[in-house]
């Protein structure tokens, strides 16, 4: 088994379910006619993270957060810095850009839709 998962503390868990629920509203909202696939948890360890809710994603937003997720595990601070205060920016860049769009849009929906209690609860 990887060792990436020894490092996989309280706030990397709330960090994949955050990164999983954003990249989930981003799809749905925005990639409404793309067919979408269950995501595939190939490790068991992630199973209590993400197994709370059926993420269906397409392609592309299954291949983003298979990679947020790489990354968010692979991360060396300890404790992890918010990606965007981070002095080392391990997102390629087009997933960089494109995560960057994500959290944009899903926090703006979120907010649109008076959804501020689950804001606060994934910020804090």
């Amino acid at each position: 088994m990887p060792k990436i998962f020894d490092r996989l503390d309280g706030k990397k868990k709330k960090d994949i379910k955050v990164l999983a629920n954003f990249i989930s509203i981003f799809c749905r909202e925005n990639h409404r006619e793309e067919a979408k696939s269950p995501f595939p948890l190939r490790d068991a360890r992630l199973h209590p993270i993400l197994s709370h809710k059926e993420l269906a994603l397409c392609p592309d937003c299954e291949k983003l957060l298979s990679h947020g997720i790489a990354k968010l595990l692979l991360c060396p601070y300890d404790p992890k810095p918010m990606c965007k205060k981070c002095q080392t920016h391990c997102y390629a860049p087009g997933y960089r850009e494109k995560i960057r769009q994500v959290m944009r849009f899903s926090g703006m929906y979120l907010i649109k839709h008076g959804r501020l209690d689950m804001l606060a609860h994934y910020l804090f």
